[in-house]
Order: structure tokens, then sequence, then C-alpha cells
């Protein structure tokens, strides 16, 4: 591919100097008889160990001096990924290292304006704004115990219960107090329909069967739990009136018709948004359809990687470690690297066009408009505007941020 360059760069000097710091760096280790620890002289640890012994240690000092010669001495090219290097010469005068460096492969924009992607529109029905209402109330009703009536759907049964088995009691089959709310589907299938109807200090014997599909020793065989229903309690909805408004933290919703017009407000808000949203994925995907360019493997599996990492970060603040995670799932990365292609070849192409279209509408911000929105980042994040530029690493990073949404803008805009 023509985004693929090859350099070899050969050290001398550099070299020479990174046998020696490897010299003294393993030297410390080595005890050499006729002298302590660590204070052979040279000759004596090359006759023992031979000059390869450093090799290693010297090439990884020395990587890092030959691609920073490199980019100085090709001062236009801007590799995309971390490069491949081999070792193609070696000797104790010198090393030649080949570097493998992938550029930005060459992008053509096609139609990325009149599209004709069509945008939904936005309503919301009064059957929406009451279920939400209704969803607001359900989360801010009180558990109160049922003093009189049955176990209804929705309730929760607090039960002592004790299964049996061929004649023996079910091992981990029983408890005392259970809090059991009926419909969640806990319990094997004829349990919670079994106490609907039941009050308080009532027994019952259910004989249900265990389903097909249950663990090996107990799938299809018959059960009989002896149950006792200790108490019910039940969810006591709030009345809509000042102090539910009041606990909503709606102060400027006086009445029924106030919370409504607010609940319509806010789905007609959020539903903007997602349908914007829509919009804008709907339009990337039929602009990057016209966009041609050639992606290396690389670039892809690079961007995988990252996913990757930014899922086990995720799982981490959930307390999980990603290695669990293959575990419990029965995947091994390789799979999730196959799982996340499709997704990670669509970012980067993404990528390739809305930076095809910053182009070719000559995005561009002054580096007062650049300072002016990274302090404005950091008074949102709660941090000083050096301690935002560190993050990101460069205000150039935040300028490429602002020539990224602005081109998204310009194509939402136009479409």
């Amino acid at each position: 591919m023509k985004n693929v360059h090859e350099f070899e760069i050969k050290l001398d000097k550099e070299w020479v100097e990174a046998l020696d710091k490897a010299f003294k760096k393993k030297n410390k280790d080595v005890k050499i008889d006729g002298f302590r620890k660590g204070h052979a002289p040279k000759d004596v640890y090359l006759k023992n160990f031979g000059i390869e012994s450093l090799y290693m240690e010297a090439v990884d000092e020395s990587i890092n001096i030959a691609y920073k010669r490199l980019l100085e001495e090709n001062k236009d090219l801007k590799p995309v990924i971390e490069p491949t290097v081999d070792v193609t010469g070696i000797s104790d005068s010198n090393v030649i290292f080949k570097f493998t460096v992938i550029t930005k492969p060459a992008v053509t924009l096609g139609e990325y304006k009149n599209l004709k992607v069509k945008k939904e529109e936005v309503t919301v029905t009064d059957e929406e704004v009451n279920h939400e209402i209704e969803h607001l109330r359900s989360h801010m009703a009180d558990v109160v115990v049922k003093e009189q009536g049955k176990v209804e759907n929705g309730d929760t049964a607090v039960i002592n219960f004790e299964g049996i088995v061929d004649g023996k009691k079910l091992d981990g089959g029983s408890g005392e107090n259970y809090p059991l709310e009926i419909g969640s589907n806990s319990f094997i299938p004829g349990f919670e329909e079994g106490l609907v109807g039941l009050k308080a200090g009532d027994k019952k014997e259910l004989n249900l069967k265990f389903p097909e599909n249950y663990v090996e020793d107990l799938k299809g065989k018959e059960v009989t739990f002896k149950v006792k229903v200790v108490e019910i309690k039940t969810r006591k909805l709030p009345e809509i009136n000042e102090d539910f408004f009041k606990d909503l933290g709606y102060d400027d919703v006086k009445s029924e018709s106030d919370l409504k017009k607010k609940i319509k407000a806010d789905l007609e808000h959020d539903k903007k948004h997602m349908a914007d949203d829509k919009f804008l994925d709907a339009c990337l995907e039929k602009a990057a359809s016209n966009l041609k360019v050639e992606i290396n493997k690389e670039i892809i599996d690079e961007e995988i990687h990252r996913m990757i990492d930014q899922y086990a970060y995720q799982l981490k603040m959930q307390g999980m470690n990603i290695n669990d995670y293959y575990k419990i799932t029965g995947t091994t990365e390789e799979e999730l690297h196959k799982q996340m292609h499709p997704e990670a070849e669509k970012r980067v192409k993404y990528r390739y066009l809305i930076e095809a279209i910053a182009d070719a509408e000559k995005i561009d911000f002054t580096e007062k408009e650049v300072k002016e929105k990274a302090e404005e980042m950091a008074k949102e994040y709660g941090v000083t505007v050096d301690e935002l530029i560190k993050t990101y690493g460069t205000l150039d990073i935040v300028k490429y941020d602002m020539k990224m949404h602005k081109a998204m803008e310009i194509l939402r805009e136009n479409n």
C-alpha cells in the first residue's frame, strides 16, 4: 500500500554508547572469579559472556534514538500508529534498524451534502407523558407492610420456605424471612404464581417441576416447596401533589397540569437529542459510503486495541478484571477482537470522513479561539487550563476536536 514506508537507520557512536550502558547495567549483577560482584573489567566480562550478551539490552536502549533520528530526517512523515521495527544488522560497532511506518491513507471525499437523509419528527403523546409520571411515582414509592389483603403481582412476599426432592431436603432450597418480589421471576416457574392470593400467615405446599434447562442433577425433577407467608409488603405510590413536586425537585411546578407540561418538554428535549444523534449517524453512514479510502489492517487493529483498553477500564470501574470477564462469558481476547472489528473499522472510516470534510471546508481556528475553548472546557471539568493541556497533551488536540465538531455540524446542517 502507498502509505506503508520502510526506512533503515544505522547507529554507530550511539550504538557503542548503548553497549557500554548495557555492560554497566548487567555487570552489577555478575560475579566473576577474582573480582568483587559488579567490578569485573569490561574485557573480562566480554571474555566470559561475549558481546552478544549485551545486544538485547542495547537494542532496547537504541530503538527510540533511531526512531527520533528517522523523524528528524523526514520532517513531513506523520505516522498514524506505532511503527514496527526489525534489526537487520548488528555488530560490536553498529546496528541497523528497519522501521515500517504507516501514514494516513489517501482519502477521496465523495458527496457529503444534500444526501437526502430524512430526519425523524419528534412528537410526545399524552400516553407517554402519563407513563413517565407513573414511572416517577413508582420510583418515589414507599414500601409499606400490607396489613390487610392478599399477595398480588408486584408485592413483596416475605416467606419461609423449604424444598423437598426425592423425599429429602433440597440442598440450598430453603430460607427464612426471604423477601420475594412477585413477578420478578427469581424462582422456578409456578413458585411466585402459587403465592398470589395468599394472606399473611397462610401456608401452602407448591408441587412443581424444575425446568429442563436447569442444573444437571435437578432438571425435570419434581419438587415440593413448603411455604409460609410471614408478611406482605406493597409499594405505596405518592399522591400527585406539591409534596411530590418538591421531592422531584420541581420548584416551579404547582399543579398536575404544570407537571405534565414539564414532563412533555423534558421528553421532547430528550427525543430531539436522540433524533439529532440518529440523523447525524445516518448522514455519517451515507457520506462514508461515498468516501474512497483503503484502510490498513494495522490501523484497524490499533483502534480495536484502544477499544478493548477502554472496555477493560470500564469493567475495572465496576470492580471486574478483563480476564475475569473472559472466564465468566467464556470468550477470549481473540474473540472480543473479532467482535469489535466492524465497529473499529466504522470508527476509523468516520474519522477520516470528518477530517476530509474539515479540509474541504477549510475549517480552522485562531490561537485565541482555541485558548478560549480550552478555558471553557477546563471550567466545565473543574480543572485548570494547565491540567487540561497536560491531559490532552497539547492545545493542538483541543483544536483538532474543535475542527471535528465543526465538520459534523456542517454535515448536519447541509442534509
